[in-house]
């Protein structure tokens, strides 16, 4: 008897619909993927718990002296836990968002990220990244592809990794300022090329 009429009610209650409770869903499941667990940074190092974090979002790594991406998160490399530094990062297609970036900041030999289709990543994320010291000592090329969130704050904050070499900016319709952008980084990196493949 109690069950039907809760059953009744339920049943009366207007559906949302199935995207929005999707969307919801995939939002709060993504959020929590992206959260940072310091003490397991603490006990595995930064590269090992970076690793996790980026593979549990969608994202693959490639460690210094390694040709091969690695994708699984079932498969990462066991072993001492010094001995796999994260040189480069495909972030295309993941979920990763600003909560997690607190996970690169004891990464210190990341020389490329690509930043592709990354629905989450906001101008928050490119300044983080910018902010992050050990980054601005490493990082040599980066690209940014089809990440809608992004706009001119966000790629500005990037001049502040002092050794990139090669920034590719391409299908942001979040930036407004071409010009501008391209003297502020031929000021502050003027040995950086920089393509832009922008409307």
């Amino acid at each position: 008897m109690l069950f039907g009429k809760i059953s009744r009610q339920l049943c009366g209650l207007k559906k949302l619909p199935w995207s929005y409770d999707s969307r919801y869903f995939w939002g709060w499941l993504n959020a929590v993927f992206n959260k940072v667990d310091y003490e397991r940074i603490r006990d595995v190092g930064p590269d090992r718990a970076a690793s996790e974090w980026l593979l549990r979002c969608g994202a693959m790594v490639r460690y210094h002296g390694q040709e091969r991406w690695q994708n699984d998160y079932n498969n990462l490399p066991t072993g001492p836990l010094n001995k796999y530094k994260i040189q480069a990062i495909d972030a295309t297609d993941s979920c990763i968002m600003s909560i997690g970036f607190d996970h690169m900041e004891g990464l210190q030999h990341v020389e490329k990220i690509r930043l592709c289709k990354c629905h989450y990543i906001e101008d928050d994320c490119l300044e983080r990244l910018g902010q992050l010291e050990n980054l601005q000592k490493s990082m040599l090329e980066m690209e940014i592809i089809s990440c809608g969130n992004v706009t001119d704050r966000g790629i500005i904050a990037l001049h502040h990794l002092r050794k990139l070499k090669y920034l590719l900016l391409s299908d942001l319709p979040g930036i407004r300022d071409k010009e501008n952008l391209v003297q502020a980084f031929k000021t502050a990196l003027p040995s950086l090329e920089l393509k832009l493949d922008l409307k």
